[in-house]
C-alpha cells in the first residue's frame, strides 16, 4: 500500500493549511515565558541544570507538541469531549476523597501505577468545556437571568466544593472564579451580577468562621499581620517582600539574589519564584515578565472574539481567564496583596500538572484559532 493510500493528498493539504493558521506569536510568548523559567530555576538551583530546570524545560518541550497537536482538533470533538471530561474529573475528585494520596497534610492526587495525577487538574479544563457546551445551546434570553442559572452554579459548586475538601482553597478559588467568568461572558444579567457580589460578600465571613479549617484561617489573618509571626506563619510572606524590595530597579543581578541562594525564601522553584525573578532583575524584569503574560492573554482574547461558534468564543475565554487568574492571584501572593493559597506563576514555576493543564488549555485556544470559522452543532444536528 502506498503512502498516498495511507494519507490522501487533499487530506495532507488540510492539515498544512491547519498548521499555518496557528498563532504562532502566541506560541512564542508561551515559549518565551517558559524559558524564562527554565533560566531562573537554573539560577536558584546554583547554576545547575538539576533538579529543576532540565525537567521543567524537557517537559515544556512535549507540552508544546501536544499542544499544537490539539490545535488541530476539530472543535466539533471538544464539543463532543466537553461533558464526559467533566464527568470524567468529577469522578476523580471522588475517588481522590476515597483512595486519594496524601501528602503535607492534603489529599490531591490518585496514585495509578508509577502515575500521579492530580483531578483538581482536568476539572479546571473540563469545567470550562462544560459550561461552553452548556451556553452553546441555551438562548440569550435564559443566559442572562433565569432559573437555568442554577445548572451552571451546580455545575461550578460541587467540583469546587470537593477541591475544598482536600483541602485545595487556591485551586477551589480558581475553579469558582474561572467558573463565574465563563457565565458573566456568556451573558448573565448586571443585576444578578450586582446581587451575586453582595450575597458573596454577606456569605464569606460564614465561610470562614464555620467552613475554613484553622490553618486556612490562620493564612487570612497572617497576610493582614504577618509581622506578628515572623519566623512562623508570616514567615512566607515577610520574606517575598524582602525578596521584592531588594531587586530595587535593576535587581542584583542573575543568580546573585541572597534570599533564594541562601534559601531565605521559601517554595523559591513554585509559589514564589515570582519574588526570585524580582530580586534578580528587579522592577524592570518583573514588568517584562508581566509584559509578556499580558500579551499572551490580549492574544488569547482576541483569538476568543473571533471564533464564529459560541462554544469556541467561550471555552477560549474560560481558558483565558484561568490563565489570567493565575498570574493575577500569585502575583498578589507574592506582593502580600492576598493570602498564600499555593497558586504558582504559570509556565514560570515549576511543576508538571499546572504546565500541563496551561498547555492543554492553550491547544484549545489555538483550535479555537484554527478552526475560528466553524459551525459546532447540537446534538440533533442544529446549527447554535
Amino acid at each position: 500500500m502506498t503512502s498516498s493510500a495511507l494519507t490522501r493528498p487533499g487530506e495532507r493539504d488540510r492539515l498544512v493549511i491547519k498548521f499555518g493558521q496557528i498563532d504562532w506569536t502566541l506560541t512564542a510568548l508561551l515559549c518565551l515565558i517558559a524559558g524564562a523559567g527554565g533560566l531562573m530555576l537554573y539560577s536558584i538551583a546554583g547554576s545547575a541544570w538539576e533538579p529543576w530546570a532540565a525537567k521543567h524545560l524537557m517537559r515544556f518541550g512535549f507540552f508544546l507538541l501536544l499542544m499544537l497537536v490539539l490545535a488541530l482538533v476539530d472543535l466539533r470533538v471538544w464539543f463532543i469531549l466537553a461533558y464526559p471530561v467533566y464527568g470524567v474529573g468529577l469522578v476523580l475528585l471522588v475517588a481522590v476523597m476515597l483512595f486519594g494520596h496524601s501528602s503535607l497534610g492534603a489529599t490531591r492526587w490518585l496514585q495509578l501505577g508509577p502515575l500521579q495525577i492530580q483531578p483538581s487538574e482536568i476539572m479546571k479544563i473540563g469545567l470550562v468545556l462544560a459550561l461552553a457546551r452548556f451556553y452553546h445551546g441555551l438562548s440569550a434570553y435564559n443566559a442572562r437571568l433565569s432559573w437555568w442559572l442554577l445548572i451552571p452554579a451546580g455545575m461550578i459548586a460541587v467540583p469546587a466544593l470537593l477541591v475544598a475538601k482536600q483541602p485545595d482553597l487556591g485551586t477551589a478559588i480558581l475553579l469558582v472564579a474561572t467558573g463565574g467568568a465563563v457565565v458573566v461572558l456568556a451573558g448573565l444579567s448586571l443585576r444578578v451580577i450586582g446581587a451575586g457580589i453582595v450575597g458573596l460578600a454577606a456569605i464569606v465571613p460564614l465561610f470562614v468562621k464555620f467552613v475554613m479549617k484553622d490553618y486556612q484561617r490562620d493564612r487570612i489573618l497572617t497576610f493582614l499581620h504577618p509581622e506578628n509571626d515572623p519566623s512562623g506563619s508570616g514567615y512566607h510572606i515577610l520574606q517575598a517582600k524582602i525578596a521584592l524590595g531588594s531587586g530595587g530597579v535593576l535587581g542584583k543581578g542573575y543568580g546573585l539574589g541572597s534570599q533564594s541562594q541562601l534559601n531565605f525564601l521559601p517554595e523559591k522553584q513554585t509559589d514564589f519564584i515570582f519574588a526570585t525573578l524580582a530580586e534578580e532583575f528587579g522592577l524592570v524584569g518583573c514588568v517584562s515578565m508581566l509584559l509578556l503574560y499580558g500579551a499572551a492573554i490580549v492574544i488569547a482574547i482576541r483569538i476568543a472574539s473571533l471564533s464564529h461558534s459560541h462554544f469556541g468564543r467561550l471555552s477560549a475565554a474560560g481558558v483565558t481567564a484561568t490563565f489570567a487568574l493565575y498570574v493575577l492571584i500569585n502575583g498578589a501572593m507574592v506582593m502580600g496583596l492576598a493570602p498564600v493559597v499555593g497558586v504558582p506563576m504559570p509556565l514560570l514555576s515549576y511543576g508538571g500538572t499546572v504546565m500541563l493543564t496551561v498547555m492543554v488549555g492553550f491547544g484549545l485556544v489555538q483550535a479555537v484559532r484554527v478552526h475560528r470559522y466553524s459551525e459546532v452543532t447540537s446534538g440533533k444536528g442544529a446549527v447554535l
